[in-house]
């Protein structure tokens, strides 16, 4: 492990100093200045329910009622060379290509996970994704298209998209799967959960999984991983970073982080870069100092930066390998790993955040005094774009394949924005929802971009 501390040189772009402070809660009941969402304290042993979910489009003078786009325009197909390039060569667009694009979004309240589909907006099933109170919060889709949920109170789950490959193991004839948020199966039943790992965390946030091996003939991915980083609260030198077989659930390395600092809620949000490296960020809640974290995947070597003092909570990489931290107090930072130095724009704050092809992140804004997304510019850092939404409380940002910017409240909600027009579609029917990660598999594909 090298310990580094980064210059903060060229590093606030547009007015004041690098200060921060301020405070935020991460959904588990403890508020520190941002509301909370309340998970389920019953272990779940039998199917249960949710109020059938709905969408609602929306442009700037009307509103409407269904799954379609209510702006009647064609899907859009602004992904650039990123995303196309597999669903051109494979033709099903298993991978997240746009035949097979869904978002997942993290029922909090419900010890669930929502798997509703792009184009459509109807939600095809939703799973329980611990056998008692996970708290579920940030999920991450695989190349594959498959999904990996971490759980708050430890333990990590994957959930297949693609029914074919469920299997049939509950000892009754046929798949018993969930077919949408009315109709959520119980933990024994349900055969599209894949696998779960549990885990004796305390605290359990950052996801991601690792881009795998293209293999152009079977058009599939393979030696696909899932890392995650967990710890126990408020216990500085508990940090340990896990890898598992993203087939299996095997785990294969766990990689011990003694001098990783952590506070109440300890690592934050993860994301791969386009070298295969894994990255992840400490809470903002977590006391003086926080830190960025590189692993490298074949040495499982480790560098460690102090961030600046924004309050980080949103975390991705962009395209050309620069994590990107949403600050809810302080700005939000770009890191260069080759001058190993940060920039800040101090002028905006926010949550989630993520890249689409144009090289424009997206970030939801806070505090909620407006409600909506900025769009800043990934090279000047600059904004760009605002985007005001109906939500309540937005928090995760993701892209879709079809280059939709995708925001996630913590109310019941998530929309789907055209980021030209500005129009909307909304999905209602969660359950105390609250995802900020890589919702679609979209971050991931952008960063990799694998031939194909």
């Amino acid at each position: 492990m090298r310990w580094r501390w980064a210059e903060l040189t060229a590093a606030c772009v547009m007015v004041g100093g690098c200060g921060g402070g301020g405070s935020r809660a991460d959904g588990d009941g403890t508020d520190t200045g941002l509301p909370s969402t309340t998970a389920s304290t019953t272990a779940t042993t039998s199917a249960t329910t949710a109020d059938d979910a709905s969408a609602t489009g929306s442009t700037a003078a009307t509103d409407t009622t269904g799954v379609a786009d209510s702006t009647g325009e064609a899907p859009k197909f602004d992904v650039g060379g990123n995303a196309g390039d597999m669903a051109v060569s494979c033709g099903d667009g298993k991978g997240g290509g746009t035949d097979f694009s869904y978002i997942w979004v993290a029922d909090s309240g419900q010890n669930a996970v929502s798997k509703i589909n792009t184009q459509t907006l109807v939600e095809e099933g939703r799973y329980l994704v611990h056998p008692g109170n996970g708290n579920p919060s940030r999920t991450s889709v695989s190349l594959s298209g498959d999904v990996a949920i971490a759980n708050r109170n430890g333990g990590v789950t994957k959930v297949y998209a693609n029914l074919d490959d469920c299997v049939d193991d509950n000892g009754m004839p046929g798949i018993q799967t969930s077919s949408g948020g009315g109709d959520v199966l119980a933990w024994d039943l349900e055969e599209c959960v894949a696998w779960h790992v549990p885990m004796a965390y305390s605290t359990q946030r950052p996801i991601a999984w690792s881009p795998g091996v293209f293999d152009e003939p079977s058009c599939s991915y393979h030696d696909e991983k899932v890392w995650t980083t967990g710890a126990q609260a408020g216990i500085s030198g508990s940090v340990v970073t896990t890898v598992i077989d993203g087939d299996t659930g095997v785990i294969e390395e766990e990689i011990a982080m003694p001098e990783i600092q952590i506070g109440s809620f300890g690592p934050y949000g993860a994301a791969f870069d386009p070298n295969g490296d894994y990255w992840f960020v400490d809470s903002g809640n977590d006391g003086p100092v926080q830190e960025l974290v590189r692993v490298d995947h074949v040495t499982f070597t480790y560098d460690v930066w102090m961030t600046p003092s924004i309050s980080p909570y949103g975390f991705a990489v962009d395209t050309l390998g620069r994590p990107w931290i949403a600050g809810y107090a302080g700005g939000v930072s770009r890191f260069d790993p080759v001058t190993e130095s940060f920039d800040t724009n101090t002028e905006i704050t926010g949550l989630g955040i993520q890249e689409d092809a144009d090289g424009i992140m997206w970030m939801a804004h806070y505090p909620w005094d407006w409600e909506g997304v900025y769009g800043i510019d990934r090279d000047t850092m600059m904004v760009v774009d605002m985007i005001p939404l109906p939500s309540q409380l937005a928090k995760g940002v993701s892209i879709d394949f079809f280059g939709y910017v995708w925001v996630v409240d913590q109310g019941t909600s998530a929309f789907r924005i055209d980021k030209d027009s500005h129009a909307f579609d909304t999905f209602t029917g969660l359950t105390s929802p609250y995802t900020y990660s890589d919702m679609t598999g979209w971050g991931l594909k952008n960063v990799t971009n694998p031939e194909g």
